[in-house]
């Protein structure tokens, strides 16, 4: 069985470690546990254990989770950290608290629709390719393409201007199992574009970047990560949740 509170001392340790050498403090990097398969008792362990955040990848998984500890009056902040179809924009905004997967200009105009309609303002975050892989989803942004930052600039300008949107940072994954330069590469290069993006529209609150899981969340935050989103270092490796639901 899993120890969590072991597990999260242990993982606590290395987030200090890793602040201190980019010469920062712990506190400005948020945990976001990431629940995926894991079921709501797993869950309640991790509450035992002082955490209030969660992350979840699909809306499907997701909702029996959140409503089950709705339903027994544990209001928990809630994120949406995987790929998001326009058709689940009004569940997401249902369920969730902030978005970190808003990867299209379409996407952002569904979920400022929904948010309309509810009468409410969601926090997003801009899903960026940095790393050019095809088999991933965001806005693609490489840092030698010009013409790819321009088209993100005018995207950028287009969804701050929608309401009850409020857009506070970007996100990415680094390539699995890549060597630690490129991973470093990678996050450097969100890093410079969450500046170049805050020198442009200052008028905007930027506060987060969400990048690094549990395989590179320490280089994540030496090059300035603010939201970390990690499972297995917590949980343990997946299982099926179906397996447990009840």
């Amino acid at each position: 069985m899993t120890d969590i509170n072991s597990n999260l001392a242990r993982l606590r340790q290395r987030i200090s470690a890793a602040a201190a050498r980019a010469g920062r403090e712990p506190e400005e990097i948020t945990l976001v546990p990431v629940t995926k398969t894991f079921p709501p008792q797993t869950i309640e362990e991790a509450l035992s254990a002082g955490l209030r955040e969660f992350g979840e990848n699909r809306i499907q998984e997701a909702e029996p989770k959140i409503r089950w500890f709705r339903e027994r009056g544990v209001h928990l902040k809630w994120h949406m950290v995987g790929h998001l179809q326009r058709n689940k924009a009004k569940k997401a905004i249902q369920l969730f608290d902030i978005v970190h997967s808003v990867d299209s200009v379409r996407l952002a105009h569904e979920i400022s629709r929904r948010c309309a309609r509810a009468k409410i303002t969601i926090p997003i975050l801009l899903e960026v390719n940095v790393s050019g892989e095809a088999s991933k989803y965001g806005f693609r942004v490489e840092e030698a393409r010009r013409e790819e930052e321009e088209q993100f600039f005018h995207a950028v300008e287009e969804i701050t201007s929608l309401p009850n949107l409020d857009l506070q940072g970007l996100m990415t994954m680094a390539p699995f199992g890549a060597p630690e330069e490129e991973v470093r590469s990678c996050f450097r290069s969100l890093s410079s574009l969450f500046s170049k993006l805050k020198e442009n529209f200052p008028q905007k609150g930027w506060q987060h970047l969400s990048m690094g899981m549990t395989d590179d969340f320490e280089v994540a935050i030496e090059e300035g990560a603010t939201i970390i989103r990690v499972g297995r270092a917590i949980f343990g490796e997946r299982k099926d949740y179906q397996e447990d639901k009840r």
